[in-house]
């Protein structure tokens, strides 16, 4: 038998506001329910929508605990009723729907999976929403194939380097777009054919001229705003357009001639809306597909920085300054 304690240190939105608002407190330990699991968390990765909640402009789901965090690694230390594939001291890595920034959470078995091989327990609480986000995103959504092109929009963050070698070691070609010569360096090292400072070139030119004219069969966007017109303008023909955020602006003017002559196709996705199945789904195709990349060092995790839990507001800080590579990580 593992024995809990009654209570946890979690990281609370005292209010909307900046990383200020992040204070640690007391709660009590979660009971997993039907279907779920706890895990005692050893980290917890940030993401972009971490901000935007903190902020008070991404309200959690009915039902959901106010304490953010989407992604965690840890151990299992009790099952809820009806849990027969996992056991407790399992060692996991989970997309969660909140409650990361905490000792301990609760997540539903299908969104768990093992820690992948060679990488440690506390990196792996980087992984699930970013690499949740891209496949779903790039391969399912996007269909990107071996032999076709990807540009990244942001290639030196969480996303953007999971995106990166991901297409890499599926046979793809990669353009990224930085803010820095730094952040472009990062970006061929993980696997980028072309890094673009879109501070000194635009990508549009580049695509073009890398393309030799065809354009770029995939685009993953986490921009918007004046970055749409010309990504159409740029996707080959039967090219996809796929968003995962919108930071520059969701509302533009746009030739959509382009998308009936070109047969392009523009979506996009997020993944907390979707139900305990679907990703479900996602996480199982992680682990039959991506995660023996690991194994073969094709894939890795990139940890900028590691907090303590309690420092979640520096964390915090840093991750508004986007002077990081790749993912910010706290730890329990």
């Amino acid at each position: 038998m593992t024995t809990t304690p009654k209570t946890m240190t979690v990281i609370e939105i005292t209010e909307p506001g900046g990383p200020d608002v992040l204070r640690p407190a007391q709660r009590e330990v979660p009971t997993p329910a039907a279907n779920e699991v706890l895990i005692k968390v050893a980290g917890a990765g940030l993401n972009g929508a971490d901000l935007t909640q903190r902020r008070g402009r991404y309200p959690m789901p009915p039902g959901v605990t106010d304490i953010p965090g989407l992604e965690a690694s840890g151990t299992v230390v009790a099952l809820g009723p009806n849990v027969t594939t996992l056991e407790v001291g399992d060692a996991v890595c989970a997309l969660l729907a909140g409650g990361g920034y905490a000792e301990y959470a609760v997540a539903p078995v299908p969104q768990c999976m093992p820690v992948p091989h060679g990488v440690a327990l506390t990196d792996a609480g980087a992984l699930p929403e970013t690499f949740c986000t891209v496949w779903t995103n790039v391969f399912e959504r996007a269909q990107l194939k071996a032999g076709e092109t990807l540009l990244v929009q942001g290639g030196s963050s969480g996303i953007g380097y999971t995106a990166i070698e991901l297409a890499k070691a599926f046979g793809a070609r990669v353009l990224a777009t930085a803010r820095t010569a730094e952040k472009c360096r990062a970006c061929e090292r993980f696997g980028a054919d072309r890094a673009i400072n879109y501070t000194e070139e635009d990508f549009l030119e580049v695509g073009k001229a890398f393309t030799q004219g065809r354009g770029i069969d995939v685009i993953l966007d986490m921009v918007g705003g004046s970055y749409i017109p010309k990504e159409m303008e740029l996707l080959a023909h039967g090219g996809r357009l796929v968003f995962v955020n919108l930071k520059a602006g969701r509302i533009v003017e746009a030739d959509f001639g382009l998308i009936h002559a070109k047969h392009l196709v523009i979506t996009g996705s997020r993944l907390r809306p979707l139900s305990i199945a679907d990703k479900g789904r996602i996480c199982a195709s992680l682990v039959e597909k991506v995660w023996p990349l690991f194994a073969t060092g094709q894939v890795k995790p990139e940890i900028y920085r590691r907090f303590p839990l309690r420092e979640a507001a520096a964390a915090h800080r840093m991750m508004e300054t986007s002077e990081h590579i790749g993912k910010i990580l706290l730890t329990v």
